[in-house]
Order: structure tokens, then sequence, then C-alpha cells
């Protein structure tokens, strides 16, 4: 059989027919490479008994290619790409400045000074229970007793209000 620069050379055409056949316009430099690569694939895998070279590198070619093709309109129907409006819109969070510290404490009027120290990591600090309590050097559960305890007098300060 002839070598495989002979048989690229002899069927490269075929290939540009093949993406013409199948209508392919967008990224038409992968499909060739498709093309390429099933070419390859069939003069390895080509048995001279079974029949012509001619018919099987087609038929390898386009089962290639239309597998391909399928992979890529289901890809497009599942991926969600945002329109060019909404990068322009969209803000990064972590740029907004906390609350301000005045603001934060004047909430924390008849806190402990415990419960004040979880309302201030939480909100100004940003900080988790976890990390609050690695800071003090208390168990999560006493944290957490911090926050249900800071809540509910905020909450009867602003009922009050």
């Amino acid at each position: 059989m002839e070598s495989f620069e002979e048989v690229l050379e002899q069927y490269r055409p075929m290939i540009y027919h093949m993406i013409r056949r199948l209508r392919i316009y967008k990224n038409v430099d992968e499909f060739e490479q498709i093309g390429l690569i099933a070419l390859w694939e069939a003069y390895q895998n080509m048995q001279e008994d079974k029949g012509s070279f001619t018919g099987y590198a087609y038929a390898t070619i386009r089962g290639k290619m239309l597998t391909a093709l399928a992979k890529a309109r289901k890809e497009d129907e599942t991926v969600v790409y945002p329109k060019e409006e909404f990068w322009s819109v969209e803000t990064d969070m972590s740029l907004r400045p906390p609350l301000e510290l005045e603001t934060l404490l004047s909430y924390c009027d008849g806190l402990t000074e415990n419960e004040k120290k979880w309302v201030v990591a939480t909100f100004y600090l940003q900080l988790k229970p976890g990390e609050i309590a690695v800071i003090e050097g208390k168990s999560i559960s006493a944290i957490k007793k911090w926050r249900k305890g800071a809540l509910e007098k905020i909450k009867k300060q602003i009922q009050q209000s």
C-alpha cells in the first residue's frame, strides 16, 4: 500500500468535499483536522480484502464528522452563553465596602461583649462562625450562642423602634 503522505495528497479533497456536503461553516479548521485524523485511522485500519479504500475512507471521514457535529450541537443546546450585556452590568460583590463600623455598632446597644464580637466579625470582617471560633479560641457552638443572643436582642430593638 502507498505511504500515508501519498494517501493524504490523494484524499485531502475528499475531506473538503465532506465539509461542504455536510454544510459545515463554523470551525472549519477543526473539522478539517477531524477529517485528517479519520483518514489516518482509515489508513491504519484498512483491510484490503474487505473492499476499496476509497469507500472505507469516505465512510470513516463522514462518520467522524457527523459524530463531531452531533457532539457540537448537543453542547450548543445544553450550554447557555450569557449575552454581552450581562458582562457589562455584572459587578464584583467583593468590591462593595462592608457596613461601616460606626453604623454597625449603633445596632449593638444592649449586647454583651461576646455578642458584639460576633456582630463585628460577621458583618464587618465577613467571617464565618468557624473562623470566629478559631480567632476567639472558643467552640463553634459558643459562637452560635453569641449569634442567637445577638440576633434576638437586635430584633427586639428594631421592633421597638
